[in-house]
């Protein structure tokens, strides 16, 4: 990464995320890029796709993030007999009553771990695309509203894991943004240990409520993106499905998801615009996880996806206004 490029949450201004960042940095050591990325698919409405080995705290980070927010968390391990009804909910017929009635499931939140997905089979991760797009679930024909604000922090074993299904393209691409949660040093794994009892007896407490998230997103949509920025995506993501190493290149949701996430970083850090530098904060978060090899390019350093991404940002011209 560019070493003007930072991904530190601490640089967020606006009340009460920041108040939500420090709250929640009381709790999760690290993580700093996973907590930025959290705050930005907050406000922009996205989700997120973490790959990683287990025990990075990735459940602990989300669910102090949703705590400090005032939100309702729930985790859903995907397992290969989950069956759709199992996230969504289902009707359900009351012999008391001698009437149905929906019984909402845990996607019903505003924060929702989807832990391990991959091992969910292709007919339960598709019962996730409806809320994922349009924020919404049709149950037995009746459709319900998610709360707002809501998103999806998902899991998934590294690729080939045995008892895993692999997600689809097009479930891929629902995710707005993805990241990697790597090994901590070992100093921080000492301090890890150290504050381990008081991890596991606490969490964040409530800085902030999802009426007032919901309203920093409407700001947020505000923001202006000037013609010059925007084209600037569009030059990055176009650069990017040039390369001959791709089997497989970022569709439209690309641009789409660089924006909002550019806007709402300008938003975050208290700007009422977005600069270029925005989009390449936000470009790999977006891009890598949309990108696929040809089978002669794997294994070659020079051609892993989020090199291709910093190549592509390297050879565009960045526009100056």
């Amino acid at each position: 990464m560019p070493s003007n490029i930072s991904k530190n949450p601490t640089s967020f201004t606006v009340e009460p995320v920041a108040s939500v960042v420090k709250e929640v940095q009381k709790y999760v050591l690290g993580m700093e890029e996973g907590l930025w990325l959290g705050c930005l698919a907050m406000l922009s409405g996205g989700h997120i796709l973490i790959e990683g080995a287990p025990g990075t705290g990735k459940t602990l980070l989300a669910k102090n993030l949703t705590s400090a927010m005032g939100g309702e968390f729930r985790r859903i391990q995907m397992t290969p007999d989950l069956l759709p009804s199992d996230i969504i909910g289902m009707n359900v017929y009351n012999i008391g009553t001698g009437s149905w009635y929906v019984r909402k499931g845990p996607i019903f939140a505003n924060v929702v771990l989807l832990d391990e997905l991959n091992r969910a089979t292709p007919r339960t991760q598709a019962a996730l695309l409806e809320a994922m797009q349009e924020g919404q679930v049709t149950i037995e024909g009746s459709t319900f509203e998610m709360p707002k604000p809501s998103f999806f922090i998902a899991t998934q074993v590294p690729a080939g894991g045995e008892g895993t299904f692999p997600l689809t393209d097009v479930q891929v691409d629902r995710f707005a943004y993805s990241a990697r949660s790597g090994m901590p040093t070992v100093e921080r794994e000492m301090e890890i240990m150290r504050r381990a009892d008081l991890t596991d007896a606490q969490k964040a407490g409530k800085v902030a409520d999802p009426g007032r998230i919901a309203a920093l997103m409407e700001q947020a949509k505000r923001v202006e993106v000037s013609p010059l920025v925007r084209e600037y995506i569009l030059a990055v993501v176009n650069r990017v499905r040039a390369m001959p190493e791709l089997r497989w290149a970022p569709g439209p949701r690309a641009s789409v998801w660089m924006f909002r996430g550019a806007r709402a970083l300008a938003f975050l850090e208290g700007r009422e615009y977005a600069l270029p530098d925005d989009v390449k904060a936000v470009a790999e978060n977006v891009l890598v996880h949309r990108m696929r090899l040809k089978a002669e390019y794997y294994g070659e350093r020079e051609a892993e996806p989020r090199n291709l991404v910093w190549r592509a940002l390297n050879e565009v011209e960045v526009p100056k206004e």
